[in-house]
């Protein structure tokens, strides 16, 4: 694997590290009290933003299916008005310092919901203990929300495990660790698929397309991670939404597009059979109007670990994508620009 030209964050590290950072965050999710019983819970909320918010997108992706009760996903400074004393909340925030979801928890604690927050500190923290609300640790030197995306995400399916509502889901969570380790193996080395994918990207606009609700939340990390990584555009989609709209917008700017973008389609083996069809029927009204199309194929045990296995894919693309360009993926300026602007 080629060195970034700077990587001041150590993302390059960290996102080899999945593996161990996902089994350490089940360890440390243990024991966590949730004073809400198994039959009171009437649905789970994780609330959060960007990388943080992530975490709610993959337990409703992987746990949702399973579970008796909804999960939602709350990203903004509004607390649903649903929210009360049947309501298991999951406040998820890596510096604990989210105004959005700050907010958010502050109605919900308000509403009598039983909350466990996801931190590595900040106000959040505080507001825990003054609320007396457990906390589940983040590591402190990790750097950024998009490079802990195993310690804000597994807790949750570890807290329901506990809980009554997820059984089971530890072994999950070891096959995760399984393909994760398999898989980080075959991205070690300047020939791995990341490097390739990096390479064939190149310059041009990737467009990620995911098939169903794992692989949409699949396809927008990967999105995030070239802006935030790379500091450049991409787009992301899902199937079958996107054959009712955006394939429609595809057809007047082929001389464009041709030139500019390259389509990403982001496979796994829990898409429904119609979905699996549609990529099919898809490619072929793409490849006039695309740079190229490329593939990527998720495996392992179960939708946990084919989830965290493209995560792992795009995260080493993103990076290698940012190396390419002499990018350091670490700093991410505009996002500060704006957190100061609206802290005056």
């Amino acid at each position: 694997m080629a060195d970034p030209v700077v990587d001041t964050f150590g993302l390059f590290g960290l996102a080899m590290s999945l593996p161990e950072q996902v089994a350490a965050a089940a360890s440390g999710a243990r024991g966590v009290v949730v004073r809400l019983a198994r039959e009171r819970v009437e649905h789970v909320v994780v609330m959060g933003m960007g990388g943080s918010g992530v975490a709610g997108d993959v337990l409703a992706a992987a746990a949702g299916p399973y579970l008796p009760v909804p999960v939602i996903v709350a990203k903004g400074y509004e607390c649903p008005a649903f929210v009360g004393e049947g309501s298991l909340v999951f406040a998820v925030s890596c510096s604990g310092d989210t105004e959005e979801t700050l907010e958010a928890v502050a109605g919900a604690v308000a509403s009598g919901a039983a909350v466990v927050a996801v931190t590595q500190g900040g106000e959040l923290a505080r507001r825990a203990a003054a609320w007396d609300v457990p906390v589940v640790p983040v590591p402190a030197e990790i750097p950024a929300p998009r490079a802990a995306l195993g310690a804000l995400s597994i807790p949750a399916f570890v807290v329901l495990e506990e809980l009554g509502l997820f059984p089971g889901a530890q072994q999950w969570i070891d096959f995760a660790v399984d393909q994760l380790t398999r898989r980080r193996e075959q991205l070690t080395g300047e020939g791995s698929l990341a490097v390739e994918l990096a390479r064939e990207i190149d310059r041009t606009i990737p467009v990620i397309y995911g098939g169903g609700h794992l692989g949409a939340v699949a396809a927008s990390r990967f999105k995030n991670q070239v802006n935030e990584n790379a500091k450049a555009p991409a787009f992301w989609n899902t199937s079958p939404e996107l054959c009712h709209n955006e394939i429609c917008g595809w057809g007047q700017g082929g001389d464009v597009t041709r030139q500019t973008m390259t389509v990403v389609n982001l496979r796994h083996d829990f898409e429904h059979p119609q979905v699996a069809r549609r990529f099919e029927v898809v490619e072929p009204l793409l490849e006039e109007v695309v740079a190229q199309i490329l593939e990527v194929r998720a495996e392992g045990e179960g939708e946990l670990a084919q989830l965290l296995d493209l995560v792992l894919i795009g995260d080493l693309v993103s990076l290698h994508l940012a190396t390419q360009q002499g990018v350091d993926p670490g700093p991410t300026p505009v996002l500060a620009h704006i957190k100061a602007a609206l802290a005056t």
